[in-house]
Parts: C-alpha cells; structure tokens; sequence
C-alpha cells in the first residue's frame, strides 16, 4: 500500500508539472510603462515595452498592454500557430494603450507603429496608434504594417490616426504614408486569410498612397465595418499589377470583401493638385471582389472600379446594396481614366442609392464610363441627380459594337429636367427620350421621386409606396445578397425594391 501510494503521488507531481510546463509555454505576457525589460513578463513582474513582449512571446501567447504611452515601433517576427493559436497583442482597456511617433526618429525606410513581417497566427487589437510624421519623401510612415506572406492576420479595432508624410508632392515626385497596408511580397505564398475590422483610420496625410490597402500577393480578406474619414488620398483600396509580388500572375489582390465600412471627407485636392481625385473606395487592379453595405459621402470619387496599369484589369466585382452620396466627383466609376489605363469587365452595380454626387461640377455625372469596359451591368439602382450634375457620362465608344454596360431597372430623379442625361458610349443626348430609343437601356427603369425618408439628414430610407418599391429585378441572391443596407432581408416574396433599402412593408 505505501508503494502504491508513493506510485500515485510521483504520477500526481509529474502531471502537475507537466500541466505547469504547458502553462508557461503558453503564458500570458504583460506590459507596462511602469515594468522592466528584464523582468519575466507576468501579471506581478510586467516588461516594460511591447517589442520585448513580442520577442518573448510563443504561440497561443496573449500580450496584456496596460494603458499609457508607448514610444516604440514594435517589429513581430513570430507568430501563432494552428495548433496552439494565435499570439495576440491586446490593450488591456481599449484604446487606451497608445503608440506614440512623436518621440521617434523617423528614418529614410518604412518606418510602422506595428509591423508584421512573415508571420501567421498574429492578432492586433484595441491600439491608439498616433503621430508619426515625415517631411522626408525617403521615408515612409505606417501605423499599421503587413508585409511578405502568411495568413491568419487580425487588425481589430484599432485607432490609427496622424500618420502623415508632409513632404509636397508635385508632378512626377512621389512620397508615401499609409494608415493601415497590407503588402503581399511572395511569389510563393500570398498572405490570407486576413481580417481588417472595426478599426478607426483618420486625419493622415498618406502623399500618392492610401488610408487603408491591401495590394500585390494577398488572397482572401475581409475588410468590414472600419471607419475612414478626413484622409488626404483614397480610403479603401486594393490593389493589383503594381510589381508588389514578383510573379505577375499572383500580384493582384483578390478573393476579398468590403463591407459595412463608412468612408467619408477625403480628398486629395490641396495635396495631389487642385482637382479632386481621390476615392472613397477603389479597386485598381483587384478581381473577385465584393462591396456591400458601405456607405461613402463627401469624398472625391464615392467607389471606383478601374485598373490603371496598361495590362492589368479589375474584374468580377459586385458593388451591391451601398449609400453613396455628396461626393465631390461622380458617386460610381469604371473603366481606365485614359487610353494608357488598363480595363473594367464583368462588375455588377446593383441595388445602390447614389445621391447627389459630383458637387464640384467636374462634368462625370452620377456614373462615369471611361475607357476599356466589357461585360459590365448597372441595375436595380436609385440615381438622384442634382442641379449641377449629369446622370452619366460616357468617354469611349462600345466594344465591338457591344455596348459596355447594360443598364435597366432603375430609378431616376432630375432635379432639373431631362437635359441632364449627359452621354452614353462617347455618344451624347440631349433628352431622355433619344438616349431611350438610340440606346436600348433602361426600358424598364422609372423617372420618378423615390420617395426617401429624409435625405437631408441623411435618411434614405424609402418612404411606404416608393416608386422604387418592387421596381428592381430579381438577380438571385448571389448578385444582390440576402440583406439590404440595415440588414433586412433583401428580397420579399420574389420581388425586390431598387436602391440600398427594402422598404419595411
């Protein structure tokens, strides 16, 4: 009996010291301004920067950030894993743990408040990233970057803001800042599996580049319910043929969605030239891409859908069920901006409410056509033009004598009469009704008042017996999805109204 009991207590100690060992190759790490480098890490003994927390850490490890100001670029260079999970960088109260630039010495390379380097399983949650700025166009600042290849990447709920390259850009120079970016380098291995959600992206001055992108080697993302807004250059972007990733057959983004994001007073006037040309969201050179359930105002161009590189296209993109209004230039665009640019084909925008856009009267219209288009449709949309604006404006001819988008099944209000319609595959109209007969659209669309809640607040729902009630076709769920704007279901008994909103009866 003795032995036996001995037996039984070496078995215990031994379990326990193993449970103790698989605790501390899994443990939490804790960081405080207040705690030393060379301390081991725990609750009672915190480090004292997040970059020694990220050199400590192991799979499955969490890094408990406590509030204060960081002066630091954190490199990670070692992630999760699928087996143990993920290493998480957490602040402990959101947004309360600050990465502060304006201590740090910026210098001619990438210069990021967070980067992440060839890693998988990594996770960044509830940072104030602020204050990094450059005047030097050597040098580039990030709040957040994602570099190389790897998957399982999470940026949730962070604050980026004040990331700033002040270097003035004139023609033929280039400078760059960016908020958030993801960059695929690897012929190999694209990064995936990447999550972009809940994140705060503001008041950058990011030169040539972009507020929040994803661009080159990257396959399958979800960019969801960020807030972008007051940046210098374009909100969303993603990006392909830009010779990110080595092999061209891989260097586009793609395989992504874009949705329940709100995106609004960006523009690049006053930094890139006088003219507004940034965006709201764009896809240059992306393929297999949905946007859904965004709503965009007060930005140059609302959502584009182009390429700009020569051999490139951007293709297969749905922009579904989206609020885009008061843009500074046309709410909707496609198609390369010149004869040098690369082509739009196969985009469906469909069941949208485009309000009163082009406000700086730069003659594009509600819907600008520009060159190199196939296969594309327009449907199911609510167009308001306003008094200054044109409901379309077309710059090429169609292709091969196919017209470059079909267009049917909207709704259209003119606040100034049917002078308004602008032009369509480069030929011009100067009624609705020689547009309707020359060019075979819109045969089953309405000119009519939509009927919204109240559009100057900004309420777009549609009033009960709405013209555009029951007045779109029925795609199939695949093309217009199974929710509207508010997350009501899509399609009633078969039928389904135009614009961004089901009405709710």
């Amino acid at each position: 009996m003795f032995h036996r009991l001995l037996f039984t207590w070496a078995c215990l100690l031994v379990s326990l010291a193993t449970l103790s060992s698989s605790y501390q190759n899994s443990a939490d790490l804790y960081v405080s301004p207040a705690g030393k480098d060379s301390n081991s890490g725990t609750a009672g003994q915190p480090v004292k920067t997040i970059q020694r927390a990220a050199d400590l850490a192991k799979p499955g490890s969490t890094i408990h950030v406590a509030d204060g100001i960081y002066c630091e670029e954190v490199k990670v260079r070692r992630g999760g894993n699928q087996q143990a999970g993920f290493v998480t960088f957490e602040s402990q109260l959101i947004h309360r743990a600050i990465l502060d630039g304006a201590c740090l010495n910026v210098i001619p390379e990438h210069n990021a408040m967070f980067e992440l380097a060839d890693v998988s399983f990594v996770r960044v949650k509830g940072f104030e990233m602020r204050n990094l700025r450059t005047s030097d166009p050597e040098s580039v600042p990030w709040g957040i970057r994602v570099v190389g290849s790897g998957s399982h990447i999470e940026l949730l709920q962070n604050d980026v803001h004040h990331i700033e390259q002040n270097f003035k850009v004139a023609k033929g120079q280039n400078a760059n800042g960016f908020g958030i970016g993801v960059y695929g380098t690897s012929a190999e291995t694209p990064i995936s599996d990447l999550v972009i959600d809940g994140n705060q992206v503001h008041h950058l001055k990011t030169g040539n580049s972009e507020s929040l992108v994803v661009n080159g080697n990257v396959s399958g993302f979800r960019i969801t319910k960020n807030i972008v807004h007051d940046n210098s250059n374009i909100g969303i972007d993603v990006i392909g043929f830009e010779h990110t990733a080595p092999d061209p057959a891989v260097d586009r983004a793609r395989d992504g969605v874009v949705s329940e994001n709100t995106v609004y007073d960006i523009t690049s006037r006053g930094y890139l030239g006088d003219a507004p040309n940034s965006d709201g969201i764009y896809v240059d050179g992306g393929t297999r891409i949905l946007i859904e359930r965004n709503i965009v105002h007060d930005v140059d161009y609302g959502i584009e859908m182009a390429s700009e590189h020569r051999d490139g296209d951007t293709s297969h993109v749905i922009a579904r069920n989206n609020l885009v209004y008061s843009c500074h230039a046309s709410g909707f665009s496609i198609g390369g901006y010149d004869l040098k640019r690369g082509r739009t084909e196969d985009v469906m925008i469909v069941n949208n409410t485009i309000y009163k856009n082009d406000t700086a009267r730069t003659g594009g219209g509600e819907f600008l056509m520009q060159f190199y288009m196939s296969r594309n449709v327009f449907k199911n949309n609510i167009v308001v033009v306003g008094e200054h604006g044109k409901l379309m404006m077309s710059r090429s001819g169609p292709s091969g004598g196919v017209p470059t988008v079909s267009i049917d099944h909207n709704v259209y209000l003119f606040e100034k009469g049917e002078a308004l319609i602008g032009s369509f595959d480069a030929k011009d109209f100067s009624n609705l009704g020689e547009y309707l007969k020359n060019t075979g659209n819109d045969a089953n669309s309405v000119f009519a008042d939509p009927e919204f809640v109240d559009p100057r607040s900004g309420d777009f729902h549609l009033k009960a017996n709405s013209p555009a009630e029951n007045r779109g076709k029925n795609l199939g769920t695949d093309f217009v999805g199974s929710v509207d704007l508010d997350g009501r279901p899509r399609v009633k008994a078969g039928r389904i109204d135009a614009g961004c909103y089901q009405t709710p009866n």
